[in-house]
């Protein structure tokens, strides 16, 4: 008797695929040298920033009597007397300090102190207090710091290249396998919803490591330039950003592999992913054009496709309750659950269809 050869499990047909992905990935040279390029940008990006947002290094504070203790000690942090509550918010209404740390009124939550400024959150004092504190600003409109430009950017520039260099990978890899008909041997061994699968997890495995990367680069760029203080204040948006994009990454990596399996030729991919790749740049110039726009802000953290950019910088500009990302949070899970249905569904019904362009009607169609 010949011996049983059993097939592989869903999840170990599932990494395999994962691990096709991601070597086929690092042996191209063009890849790995511009992942190299984009980390040595990263690093001066963030050096020159901290070097500009150090050009006022110690950054005056009024304190009253009640909370002069509370400021002992910190880094970059000149307090400034005041004689009373009043005289501190005068202090920052003309310019003599660029906040005020004074007691909290006893309706304003569980805190014992209040930071009042002019017309910006001031990163260099909240990021080192022990408690979040309420954050008022005496004038409606947030100036365009370039810290706060840069954070904005970064988040903006980190989702989109990371979306579209991966996404455009994976359609492009559908319609090769299909051009070649290697499709049709790997459907014959294992279910087409697993091959899809793995590619959706191994590219964003790839895309997790660059956001992993670019993080690293961010602590050491403020370790080396005497900004450590600064890593408290925007480790907690990054972690949020790595959390929102991990989802939002595969929500569009479904529809990509979803576009890619439409058309047969490498010169049709972009008429079936050039709206999604509209998807990925709108969060990027929205987050450029509009970052001191509350409003815009707020709208775009609640939409699932630029809610991995927009509630993040939310986050850090503290301009976002603490209840806020968990339900941003649940509502892009959410879609990326039904995207990965609706992704599934095109892959298998097109992906052996060979000759003109699926149309989505038809891709949809049982």
């Amino acid at each position: 008797m010949s011996p049983t050869v059993s097939r592989p499990s869903t999840a170990q047909s599932v990494w395999l695929v994962s691990q096709r992905e991601i070597v086929s990935k690092l042996r191209s040279r063009v890849f790995v040298v511009s992942t190299g390029i984009l980390f040595a940008l990263a690093l001066v990006a963030v050096v020159w920033g901290s070097i500009a947002a150090q050009s006022d290094h110690n950054t005056p504070v009024a304190v009253t009597s009640e909370t002069a203790s509370v400021v002992d000690g910190m880094h970059g942090i000149t307090a400034k007397p005041a004689a009373s509550v009043p005289a501190a918010l005068a202090m920052v209404k003309n310019g003599t300090v660029d906040a005020a740390l004074v007691p909290a009124p006893a309706s304003d939550g569980p805190f014992d102190y209040q930071v009042v400024a002019k017309d910006s959150v001031p990163q260099a004092l909240v990021s080192q207090l022990s408690q979040s504190p309420t954050v008022r600003l005496l004038e409606g409109s947030p100036s365009d710091s370039i810290l706060r430009y840069l954070v904005a950017i970064g988040f903006g520039i980190v989702f989109l290249m990371a979306a579209s260099t991966f996404g455009g990978t994976i359609a492009q890899s559908v319609v090769e396998e299909k051009q070649t008909r290697v499709v049709e041997l790997l459907i014959s061994a294992i279910p087409v919803r697993t091959l899809l699968a793995g590619k959706v997890v191994g590219n964003t495995i790839l895309a997790m490591s660059q956001i992993i990367g670019f993080a690293l680069i961010a602590i050491v760029g403020l370790a080396a330039t005497g900004q450590s203080h600064l890593i408290a204040g925007i480790g907690g948006p990054v972690a949020w950003f790595a959390i929102f994009f991990l989802f939002g990454f595969v929500l569009l990596a479904s529809l990509f592999a979803a576009g890619g399996a439409m058309v047969s030729r490498q010169e049709d991919v972009g008429s079936t992913t050039a709206p999604l790749t509209l998807l990925v740049v709108a969060p990027y110039l929205l987050v450029i054009f509009f970052n001191d726009n509350p409003v815009v802000l707020a709208v775009m953290s609640y939409v699932p496709f630029s809610a991995p950019v927009a509630m993040p910088l939310r986050i850090y500009l503290g301009s976002a309750q603490w209840w806020e990302p968990l339900i941003s949070l649940a509502l892009l899970i959410a879609t990326c659950l039904a995207a990965i249905l609706v992704a599934a569904r095109i892959y298998r019904n097109s992906i052996l269809r060979m000759g003109a362009r699926v149309k989505l009607s038809e891709a949809l169609a049982a």
